[in-house]
């Protein structure tokens, strides 16, 4: 996010305002590398942020007036009292800054009002955290204006808070960690029962590689029913195994745990799969810290493979994106995201990246599908004040 932005966002501001912010703010949306649907698990995750941003340029107010403003989003100035503030009550995009007023007052943190506009980069339902990036930037801003105090990963917590009870998305902490703690040229390495963070050294073009992000454009939302299904399956699971999530099931004794589950064959495919997953990740972290990039590739298709077949999220075009990129000679590809639309990502070497793109674009026309949206993804700064 330039400078220039930034100050256009300001100037927005003073004119639906009629005085100018206090300061303005980012935060970024994210790629998950590996680690799907293992947060909610207790498991591991493996993001990083990219340069597509939410903006927030906000002021204070002491009258217990909260006015939201979105350059996306069709309409003027949305007016709410703070002290009206309840989950279930909003089901528009005004819910996900609100819900942050709310999750702040209800944590004790006497936040008296705000104006805000927001303007953002960062594709909406394309399962690069869009919602996220927009309970971060304005958690950020307000943490710094009203002077709280509160870091990155407690700032995450209030905003999962907000997006599980206010706006009622049953999602992990993996999405607002990510966009409140990444760090430019890295994948986060997060531990979600601890919130412990590795930072892992990520720069991909030094090696002659490239990730893409494939947008499928088909839209998903993690609101709807299937997200909080297999949420609850995992859940099931943990219960029946007698644990308190299923990142406490040992890979090595994986084939034992799924036996035990006897003919519940849903649950089972849903361990399966987070377990597996959580052991992709500390695969990924080791292939990493030991040089061997390129070996990542295989691991990441094994992750799109269980995320199909055993988890059951992913759709007609992810499939294709993935099957279509290997063809085309990449090294790597898979679904990241919440599933059920929304984006692949694709390790390539940077000679073969025109030649994946042109295969996968040409194999959405001859299927019929919306043209996909392709971008390279290089991991970007965490949420930060800008001005």
């Amino acid at each position: 996010m330039s400078v220039d932005t930034a100050a256009e966002v300001a100037e927005r501001f003073t004119r639906l305002y009629g005085s100018e912010p206090e300061g303005v703010w980012a935060a970024p949306g994210r790629v998950n590398l590996i680690g799907e649907h293992t947060d909610y698990n207790d498991g591991f995750v493996m993001p990083f942020a990219l340069p597509h941003t939410a903006v927030a340029a906000v002021a204070r107010r002491e009258d217990g007036v909260l006015r939201l403003h979105s350059a996306d989003v069709e309409g003027g100035v949305v007016e709410l009292r703070v002290d009206a503030l309840a989950p279930g009550t909003d089901r528009d995009w005004t819910a996900y800054p609100a819900g942050v007023v709310w999750a702040l007052r209800e944590a004790g943190h006497a936040v008296t009002g705000a104006d805000v506009h927001l303007a953002a980069t960062v594709p909406a339902g394309a399962g690069l955290s869009s919602s996220a990036a927009l309970e971060v930037v304005v958690a950020l801003a307000l943490n710094d204006l009203y002077g709280l105090g509160l870091r990155g990963w407690q700032l995450a917590r209030l905003c999962q808070r907000a997006e599980n009870v206010y706006v009622g998305a049953p999602v992990g902490i993996m999405d607002q960690t990510a966009s409140a703690c990444c760090e430019a040229g890295h994948a986060l390495f997060l531990d979600t029962r601890d919130l412990s963070q590795r930072q892992i050294p990520f720069d991909l073009a030094a090696e002659g590689m490239r990730l893409l992000v494939v947008d499928t454009r088909v839209k998903h939302s993690h609101s709807e029913g299937e997200y909080g299904r297999r949420r609850a399956g995992c859940e099931k699971g943990a219960a029946l195994l007698g644990v308190d999530a299923l990142r406490d099931i040992p890979y090595a004794e994986l084939d034992a745990a799924l036996a035990r589950l006897g003919d519940e064959e849903e649950v089972r495919r849903l361990v399966r799969h987070v377990v597996t997953e959580d052991e992709r990740v500390e695969r990924v972290v080791g292939l990493l810290e030991a040089g061997e990039t390129r070996a990542i590739g295989p691991v990441l298709v094994e992750g799109h493979a269980s995320l199909r077949d055993d988890f059951r999220i992913s759709c007609p075009e992810l499939d294709l994106v993935v099957d279509t990129a290997l063809a085309a000679g990449a090294l790597g590809a898979r679904m990241t995201g919440g599933g059920f639309g929304g984006s692949a990502i694709v390790l390539a070497e940077t000679a073969d990246v025109d030649a994946v793109t042109k295969a996968v674009q040409e194999a959405f026309a001859a299927a019929g599908f919306t043209d996909p949206r392709v971008f390279e993804a290089v991991p970007a700064e965490g949420a930060r004040r800008l001005r």
